[in-house]
């Protein structure tokens, strides 16, 4: 079960410090890179929606993870013609079309595959932040040796194990969504919490635009090389693999309200720090344990929000809705967003912006968020 999170969260880890490096390189400006890097969130405004409704009305996810695996690699190739900002927006778009896929698709399968003993989740997803860690440090040692033009090559073993892994899975039939369950589908989203759950989670992938797109380059201005970048990245994750191991003890002592409200609190501190302290080593690496508050606490709460209120029969949707109004639509308006501010004003204002859309989330959670209901299987 663990595997397949192993070699997909190893290719994030390669993407995210290292692809707007390789995009700099291509000589690609601030906001073309941040048009590009956009493009990997932007397919999970209507890929998770569409594999997810798929997945819901068939049952067959385990087919469907292997197809957007297989194919996502194909479309991937293309890069290694070195096409022009078009042709690369172009061949991003289709890869990630059908990578965008495999996550929210697994994570159905993980969590009916878990059934009642969903603490058991921070324990299984831990090693997908294990191969972005492995895959971050090995990466960036690599790229002290060789031309950062290698980067496409240095991808596609990390394809070929998310393609191995996906066929590892046992491909049992799976359950099928009933067809008659649309309005309770809405009735769901119209709660006030819900729609404070989904404001949150999007005001928070806008705050980590900057992060995903331009933390490497950041560092990168202030002299750092590329191996410690890659071990300031693998920090963050580790500090998350922490949070995951204890999670279900904090899930039992805190409500779900309280660790999102403290999370979220923790994050805007991150970036302030970020902004404002990244010359300093200490600082910098206490503001990167502080990923295990803005991605592991956060995305652990939001897990626990879709499984509760969604239930079964539209885990599915609710599932690919989150992943697309938050991950897609939101990270990709943070990463454009970032790209205007590092072209006009430079990457501390940047992160001072993503402090200020993870600041109007605090509100916005403060003010109408509340703890989710106890599953309905």
């Amino acid at each position: 079960m663990s595997n397949l999170y192993f070699w997909f969260f190893a290719l994030l880890g390669a993407l995210l410090p290292y692809w707007s490096l390789y995009l700099e390189d291509r000589g690609f400006s601030y906001l073309q890179i941040a048009t590009l890097m956009a493009t990997i969130q932007l397919t999970k405004i209507v890929a998770p929606n569409l594999w997810g409704w798929l997945g819901d009305r068939t049952g067959q996810r385990v087919k469907l993870v292997r197809v957007g695996s297989v194919t996502g690699a194909l479309f991937f190739t293309g890069v290694f013609l070195e096409p022009g900002f078009y042709g690369l927006m172009l061949v991003m778009l289709a890869f990630t079309f059908f990578w965008n896929a495999v996550l929210p698709l697994y994570e159905v399968i993980t969590l009916q595959g878990l059934g009642a003993d969903r603490a058991r989740y921070g324990r299984v997803r831990l090693w997908g932040s294990v191969g972005f860690i492995a895959s971050v440090a090995l990466i960036g040692l690599i790229l002290e040796y060789v031309d950062m033009r290698w980067l496409p090559a240095l991808l596609m073993p990390l394809f070929l194990g998310i393609v191995v892994a996906a066929f590892c899975v046992p491909s049992n039939q799976g359950k099928t969504r009933p067809h008659d369950g649309s309005g309770n589908f809405k009735a769901i989203l119209l709660q006030s919490s819900v729609m404070a759950f989904f404001a949150m989670n999007i005001l928070l992938q806008v705050s980590h635009g900057a992060y995903y797109t331009f933390f490497s380059i950041h560092l990168e201005d202030l002299g750092y090389d590329k191996f410690s970048v890659g071990l300031l990245w693998s920090l963050g994750v580790a500090a998350e693999i922490v949070l995951f191991i204890v999670m279900h003890r904090v899930f039992d002592r805190f409500t779900v309200r309280t660790i999102a409200l403290a999370a979220l609190g923790m994050t805007l501190l991150r970036w302030i720090l970020i902004a404002e302290y990244s010359t300093n080593v200490p600082v910098l690496i206490f503001a990167q344990c502080c990923h295990a508050a803005s991605y592991g606490a956060l995305h652990a709460v939001s897990v626990n929000y879709i499984h509760s209120y969604f239930g079964f029969q539209h885990h599915g949707q609710g599932q690919a809705l989150y992943s697309g109004l938050t991950f897609g639509a939101g990270g990709a308006a943070g990463a454009w967003l970032s790209g205007l501010l590092v072209e006009g004003y430079g990457t501390v204002a940047a992160f001072w912006g993503s402090a200020s859309a993870i600041a109007l989330a605090l509100v916005i959670a403060a003010i109408w968020l509340r703890s989710p209901p106890r599953v309905a299987h």
